[in-house]
């Protein structure tokens, strides 16, 4: 048996060891916090000769593009930002409005954008979390818990009233053609226009909870059941003014607290309002589902057709998948748009 002089420099060894251990541990933590993402310039794009102006906010001739921006999806934010302007004929004519959570640091993501994008005309909302924390429900995958993925529930609240129409668009997604086509698109008097899919089996949407209940599952009874992503939309904010939308999705939310009647985070709220009663998108404008399932995430490739829009919805993302060298065959398309200062993904 060790003597009491032996047994107290051992266990003063251990404290030492253990405390020096955490504090590395700290460090390192802390060094991982504070480094933030570095991204380069892009090149500035300018509009052709026969733009017409819009250099005001509420110029009928500006396109609104509305995106959320957060910590762990801002390389893919500034990938797309970069091939919106890049595909853009009039790129000057561009207005882009981004949603943060009020945890995030709003002068940064404005310091950060204005660098890379020194002439982008942009505006940075603040997203209050609060808004939608009780209302949230669990879903298959963490990451379509966050609350800011419904802060597009609320655009027609953030942006000003004199913007009548925005697309909205994901942070995993890249265009290679010219956005100003996609906000072009008839509304047909609907509040939403999306590519959409109506040979969609809505009972994985929905729990045996709805189907059963018959004041429930009528809501389906009278349209199609038509799936759209809603990470590609057009959005008519005068007609969700209008119709009050925020508080009819807000509705279903409160009742699937009360009564678990869908699956899937954010996306099924916005089916039970919309599905069926859209303006339809032709398919190329959402190549969607390239980040795989959202279990796996496994490579999938392009549908059939023309590409207007790749999105890598699913749990791959590709900057992911490029860091950690399992790239999929389809993210090479992605890695051309990568800003990131130290990137290590392919090259074009």
């Amino acid at each position: 048996m060790p003597s009491p002089n032996l047994s107290l420099i051992l266990t003063l060894l251990l404290l030492i060891s253990t405390a020096t251990a955490t504090a590395t541990a700290t460090a390192t933590t802390a060094t991982t916090a504070v480094v933030p993402l570095s991204f380069k310039e892009a090149p500035k794009f300018y509009n052709s000769p026969n733009c017409p102006s819009a250099h005001d906010i509420c110029s009928d001739n500006a396109v609104h593009v509305a995106m959320t921006l957060d910590a762990a999806y801002l390389r893919g934010s500034m990938a797309a930002i970069l091939s919106v302007l890049q595909h853009s004929s009039c790129p000057e004519n561009i207005r882009f409005h981004f949603v943060a959570s009020t945890s995030a640091h709003t002068d940064n993501i404005h310091l950060i954008i204005s660098t890379s994008f020194p002439y982008l005309r942009f505006n940075v909302y603040t997203f209050d979390d609060s808004a939608v924390l009780g209302l949230i429900s669990t879903s298959i995958r963490s990451a379509l818990d966050c609350p800011l993925n419904y802060a597009r529930n609320y655009l027609a609240d953030l942006l000003p009233l004199c913007v009548k129409k925005v697309v909205y668009l994901d942070s995993d997604l890249v265009l290679v053609d010219d956005i100003s086509k996609l906000a072009a698109t008839p509304s047909d008097q609907k509040v939403l226009a999306a590519p959409e899919y109506c040979n969609a089996n809505f009972t994985s949407y929905f729990t045996p909870t709805f189907w059963s209940n018959p004041s429930l599952s009528v809501s389906f009874s009278d349209r199609n059941a038509c799936y759209f992503n809603t990470g590609v939309m057009v959005i008519d904010l005068v007609r969700w003014r209008e119709g009050d939308y925020t508080t009819k999705i807000i509705e279903w939310m409160e009742l699937q607290k009360r009564m678990r009647i869908y699956e899937l985070g954010s996306l099924p709220p916005f089916l039970l309002v919309f599905a069926g009663k859209i303006a339809p998108v032709d398919h190329r404008w959402n190549q969607h589902g390239l980040g795989g399932d959202n279990f796996e995430g496994h490579c999938r490739d392009l549908h059939p057709g023309p590409v207007s829009l790749l999105h890598w919805s699913g749990k791959g993302k590709p900057w992911d998948r490029l860091d950690g060298n399992r790239a999929c065959p389809l993210d090479a398309l992605w890695a051309p748009y990568d800003l990131l200062q130290t990137s290590n993904v392919l090259e074009a």
